[in-house]
């Protein structure tokens, strides 16, 4: 029974001295983390990656933005700090032994300023030899290729606005050949400009007004194109549905710049009165007389208050007037009024005695100074 009770004691003796050994070949790794603001970083990621046996351990920064992992076996470790899934930084060669915990700290404020000045430098092209030393080969690999596309991007920057820069002084100076060659330049360069297809389709319009037969029709048809890719990518912006609608109206094609400029309206209704009006003094220009009238009428009835298109309106339907036997001249309904609106709004506007003129005609009792409604109110009140 002694002996027994010997024999016991003495496995129990190793397995105390066993488990001693085995407990003292781990160590630990601890540090601070500080976030891009300064501050203490807590939730950060801490990887704990073994470099000569697999292993991986992780843990999380406390509120105060320390870390601390016991129990990691005695080697060599890469230790990575992740934010929101992504690497913000490493320290690569840790080698953990019996004692103390190894510090292992993170500033990412330092490293963001470090970054800021590698990317500095790269762009000035500037790099250090140690700067490029500090460089991992994935880094400096990254840090050449993004060099790379940087001159390239560079490179076309510059012939873009030179190609754009010269298409705006040949379309000043009215050389629209020289102008359209320039802008689609520039927009070959860089497709996804659209101020530079917005000037290429107006240049081809004024370039068409030069043009007669097949050649206008093709300048025409070129200046829609653009236009067309112009909306498509901006079909938010109401000025250039207004544009399109007003070179589709100078092509005659009328139902398509109808709905162009309805699309127009339909984004600023503010300025609906201001569009139709427009689509009207086209139409005028090409001879399309009955169309701008519908045009006018529609300004009128987005906008009652825009005065241009009261006045253009009652020019229209001066044109549909009637004459009697006996010579007096009869008017559509609607056509004293809108000569009538348009002083109202604008009495020394630049139709203003134009549309006197037309009263005087018109009326059955000549005018020789137009008197406001609310001026005849006051009158009859005194």
């Amino acid at each position: 029974m002694l002996a027994t009770m010997r024999r016991l004691a003495l496995v129990l003796g190793c397995g105390a001295l066993f488990a001693a050994l085995c407990s003292a070949q781990t160590g630990a790794i601890e540090g601070d983390v500080i976030g891009e603001d300064g501050q203490p970083l807590q939730g950060a990621l801490i990887r704990i990656e073994r470099v000569d046996i697999k292993g991986n351990y992780r843990v999380k920064t406390n509120k105060k933005g320390h870390y601390f992992h016991a129990g990691l076996p005695l080697g060599t470790y890469n230790v990575h700090v992740e934010i929101d899934g992504q690497i913000r930084d490493a320290v690569k060669g840790v080698r953990v032994g019996l004692g103390d915990p190894v510090p292992v700290n993170f500033n990412l404020a330092e490293v963001r300023k470090r970054q800021e000045a590698l990317q500095a430098a790269a762009q000035a092209g500037t790099l250090s030899e140690e700067q490029m030393r500090g460089l991992s080969k994935e880094q400096r690999e990254a840090l050449e290729r993004q060099m790379r596309e940087r001159s390239e991007a560079m490179r076309r920057n510059k012939a873009l606005n030179d190609a754009f820069n010269a298409g705006m002084a040949a379309k000043q100076a009215g050389q629209w050949e020289v102008a359209v060659e320039n802008f689609q330049k520039a927009a070959e360069i860089d497709p996804q400009q659209h101020v530079v297809w917005a000037n290429l389709a107006e240049s081809y319009m004024s370039l068409a007004d030069t043009k007669r037969g097949p050649e206008q029709e093709a300048a025409m048809a070129k200046s829609l194109e653009a236009w067309e890719k112009v909306v498509s990518m901006m079909p938010n912006e109401a000025a250039y549905h207004n544009n399109y609608g007003l070179a589709l109206a100078k092509a005659k094609k009328f139902d398509q710049a109808t709905a162009a400029l309805e699309k127009a309206a339909a984004i600023d209704p503010p300025g609906a009165g201001r569009y139709y009006y427009n689509l009207g003094a086209v139409l005028v220009n090409t001879g399309q007389l009955e169309e701008a009238g519908q045009a006018f009428k529609k300004a009128i009835e987005a906008d009652p208050n825009y005065a241009p298109a009261q006045y253009q309106y009652g020019i229209y339907l001066v044109s549909k007037a009637t004459t009697t036997p006996d010579g007096q001249v009869v008017p559509p309904p609607g056509t004293i009024e809108a000569f009538q609106k348009y002083l109202q709004l604008e009495p020394n506007g630049p139709f203003a005695e134009s549309a006197k003129g037309m009263l005087q005609t018109l009326q059955s009792t000549v005018q020789t100074q137009y008197v406001s409604p609310e001026a005849e109110k006051k009158t009859k009140k005194r």
